[in-house]
Order: structure tokens, then sequence, then C-alpha cells
């Protein structure tokens, strides 16, 4: 049986609310945080835990003194990372993060190495992809947040429009975490009832851009991305898996001859159960839809791309 741990790298906004969430859904028995910033997850893990007294179970959360505490997880989380700033180019944030990857991973292999690991790291795609080359596992333990945040923002643009309940709403989005992403409302139904019957073709083109946009336009009020949203889709995936509830849902993974691709970490409908991606679904997709997708899954090798050019993954299995 699973000992129901979770630990979670990086305990800015994403991380701690992602924590916060859990403990209020009572879904794991220990929750374990670290962040290089002194104190952050200290402060953090004892707030939340305070709160978790009014919760329906009780969850013991702690901070970890280094990464290598980060000890026996069933789950580890992983949020480290820095944005982009100033004139870094592409190629800076990515060998910025890689590198912070690399460390992180390295120490879940070590101290956790039974456990599955749900990047939120971004670049997303490209840094799941980094997990899995630099912890060598089986690639349904390496798991990328992907649709499950594009898919909750696409329903919540479907209930603006429609004013029906949102959780009778379907959210299907494919492709990278980034501006290529692919909102497939066409694909989905309210209720029982496909959403076509509800909606016209400019309405449906107007899910799909603010879907993709939903990310920006939390940023252009806050001045900072999101963080209910983001560590809200986690807590869904987290559940999935320590409950192997055979959920249906997106999540940037490695294909391996699916969708016609190999070797790269890209966003498709996945179920997740005890064993991380316990089936990867390939949907038919017609000819416009698979040159998005194709644009969206070079957009990721580009990443790859650039890492490879820098001898990133020299000596890595």
């Amino acid at each position: 049986m699973k000992s129901r741990k979770v630990g979670i790298v990086g305990a800015g906004a994403v991380g701690a609310t992602t924590a916060y969430t859990l403990s209020l859904m009572g879904t794991c028995h220990e929750i374990i945080l670290f962040d290089i910033a002194d104190g952050v997850a200290k402060g953090k893990a004892i707030d939340i835990a305070q709160s978790s007294y009014y919760s329906t179970k009780g969850t013991i959360i702690t901070a970890a003194q280094s990464a290598s505490d980060i000890k026996d997880c069933d789950i580890v989380v992983v949020t480290a990372g820095v944005p982009r700033k100033g004139d870094m180019t592409r190629a800076d944030l990515l060998m910025i993060n890689a590198k912070i990857i690399k460390q992180v991973v390295t120490n879940i292999k070590e101290n956790s190495p039974d456990a599955i690991i749900i990047c939120v790291s971004n670049p997303l795609d490209v840094m799941t992809y980094v997990t899995k080359q630099i912890t060598g596992w089986p690639s349904n333990r390496i798991i990328g947040l992907a649709g499950a945040l594009d898919g909750s923002r696409m329903a919540y643009q479907i209930q603006k429009l429609t004013g029906t309940n949102l959780n009778q709403i379907g959210s299907l989005v494919i492709g990278d975490h980034g501006e290529n992403m692919m909102p497939l409302p066409s694909k989905v139904s309210v209720g029982d009832i496909p959403l076509t019957e509800f909606i016209s073709q400019t309405e449906m083109a107007g899910i799909i851009e603010r879907t993709k946009n939903g990310g920006a336009e939390i940023v252009k009020y806050l001045g900072t991305s999101g963080y209910y949203g983001p560590g809200r889709a986690i807590a869904y995936m987290v559940e999935a898996i320590l409950n192997d509830s055979k959920t249906i849902i997106s999540s940037s993974v490695i294909l391996d001859g699916e969708y016609g691709y190999k070797d790269v970490s890209v966003g498709v409908p996945v179920v997740l159960g005890a064993n991380g991606v316990e089936k990867i679904i390939e949907l038919e997709l017609d000819e416009e839809t698979k040159e998005k997708f194709a644009t969206s899954v070079k957009s990721i090798q580009d990443g790859i791309k650039i890492l490879q050019e820098n001898n990133f993954f020299k000596g890595e299995e």
C-alpha cells in the first residue's frame, strides 16, 4: 500500500498552493516541502499545517532541511525554476532551468527512487523530457502538468459563454504547454451534448484564443502568473495517482510512436492511475489538426535541440 507521501520541491506560490489544496482535500498522509530560499518552506509548512486543523482529514505537513530529505515519496512535484528576465534568451532560460531540474531530479532519483514525478517547471514539455533523461526511469513515471491546467482554463471559457454547470463541461487541450497549445473544444461535450450544438464556429474560435491566452490574462492583472489554478490542477493529478482512479486527462508525456512521434514530451490525453501514466490515448486527428500538432511538437523539439547543442545531456543514459 502506498504511504501517500508527497514531496513538493519549490515552495513558491504554486508549490505552496498545491500543498494547501492537498491538505484541504485530505488526499495525502504526509506532505513535505522544500525550497532553496531559507525559511520559506518552513514558514509555509507551519502555516498550512495549522490550517489543516479544520480539514476533514489530518495531513502531516513538514519542511525539508535539504533536498536529500525528500525521501521515500510516492509522488514528487517539481515547481523549481526561474522565469525569463531582461535580456535573457530562450536558450539562456532553457539552460538555467535545465541545470536546476538536473540537480533537483538527481536528488529525487537518489532519495525517492520509486516515486512518480510531476513536472511543473517551465518550459514544461522540455523540462519533462529533461526529467526523463536524468532519471532514466520508465516513461509512465514522468508526467508534466499540461492539460489539467489548460483544460480547466478552457472549461472556464466555455462556462462563461454557455452559462452551464462548470462540472458538466468537458475539456481537451493537446500539444505544448505554450504558445502552440491546441484547445480542442469541438471534441468536448456539455453534459451529454456536443459543444458544437451550443455554440457557433466563431464562438469556438474565441474559446480557443482565450484559452491559449488564459495565463497571460492573469499576468496582465496580477503582474505574476496564476497559482490557484495550477495548484488545484496538480492536486487533481496527485489524487488520481494515489487513488488509482484511472482518470483521463491531458498531460505532457514521453511519446514512443504514438501520434507518429518518439523521444519527445508533449501534451496528449492519458489515463492516470497508480502506475502514473497507465495508457496514452491516441485521438483521430484531421489533417489540419495534425499539422498544428506537428508545429507544436517541433517547438518542443527545438528546445530539446538547444540543450543537445550545448552538450547538456552528455554523459546521461
